[in-house]
């Protein structure tokens, strides 16, 4: 029942390693991989000399970690919720409505976007002007966008996590919240004192899985959301949209490689540093 599986990870992350040593080399299309000369350390030289280099690590350390503190908070929240609801028929409703937004392709919420926030003919702006405000040029104000990612990721991808953490909660005993209200335990003690405690080793697990991708930043969010607009990239410029840009445009393929070992490596070292420390607070939570 595993082979498939083992299969799929074999062939789409095992045997695409050994690209990694395009990161090390001047690759030229026509030598091949091996073919081509080797260039050290360059490709990380041109990547790390660029005036953008530490703008877009930062970007895209500060707005993975906004994604991971916020989702945990709304999914959870989300999951406490769907667990309060009794009634069958509605609990599944509000399950698919909630798990929708996941299935949604990014060109398509960067649209729904766009509807929004259009300067113009957006419905927030028509609803500034309602409320006599100003209306604001969106895509021309790279201070809000932090905040306007997190709103659109954590309404994509929340209902998604809201419900495997609402799995864990359905696998708690009854019998704790029985004994819970017999001492007169209220509904936010029973959350506190039985249902969030039982649900850590749930969200370590999925904070550490996020925690090694955090240098990876969604790329169609990045993309799609913001339009790919100049003006923006103060604050929404991330290490995946930059690689692309630059392969766009230069076309220098050693540049990206590197630019992606580079991702591989610190995601890594933050996977082992961050199940390191949760190991040393409580060894049966970490992953490792």
């Amino acid at each position: 029942m595993t082979l498939p599986g083992v299969l799929a990870l074999f062939c789409f992350a095992y045997m695409p390693m050994f690209g990694a040593i395009i990161a090390f080399k001047s690759f030229n299309v026509e030598k091949g991989i091996w073919g081509s000369e080797w260039a050290g350390f360059d490709n990380f030289r041109y990547l790390f000399a660029s005036s953008d280099a530490w703008r877009i690590t930062y970007n895209t350390l500060y707005l993975n970690a906004l994604f991971i503190v916020f989702g945990l908070i709304i999914s959870v929240g989300l999951a406490l919720l769907m667990n309060e609801i009794k009634n069958r028929w509605m609990n599944r409703f509000y399950q698919s409505a909630l798990f929708f937004p996941y299935l949604l392709s990014w060109v398509v919420v960067g649209y729904i976007g766009f509807t929004l926030l259009s300067t113009d003919n957006g419905l927030v702006n028509k609803w500034l002007a309602y409320s006599g405000a100003e209306p604001i040029q969106w895509f021309a104000e790279p201070k809000y966008w932090p905040v306007i990612l997190v709103l659109v990721n954590s309404w994509k991808i929340a209902g998604y996590y809201s419900i495997i953490y609402l799995a864990g909660m359905l696998g708690i005993s009854n019998d704790f919240y029985e004994a819970a209200r017999i001492d007169g335990a209220s509904k936010w003690q029973q959350i506190r004192s039985i249902t969030l405690p039982l649900l850590v080793p749930i969200i370590t697990v999925m904070t550490l899985l996020q925690i090694g991708r955090i240098f990876y930043a969604d790329f169609g969010l990045f993309y799609n959301v913001t339009r790919d607009t100049g003006l923006l990239y103060e604050t929404t410029d991330v290490i995946d949209t930059y690689v692309f840009r630059m392969l766009r445009t230069v076309g220098d393929i050693g540049m990206a490689s590197s630019a992606g070992f580079y991702q591989a490596i610190v995601g890594l070292l933050l996977v082992v540093l961050s199940n390191y420390v949760v190991r040393r607070i409580d060894k049966d939570n970490a992953l490792f």
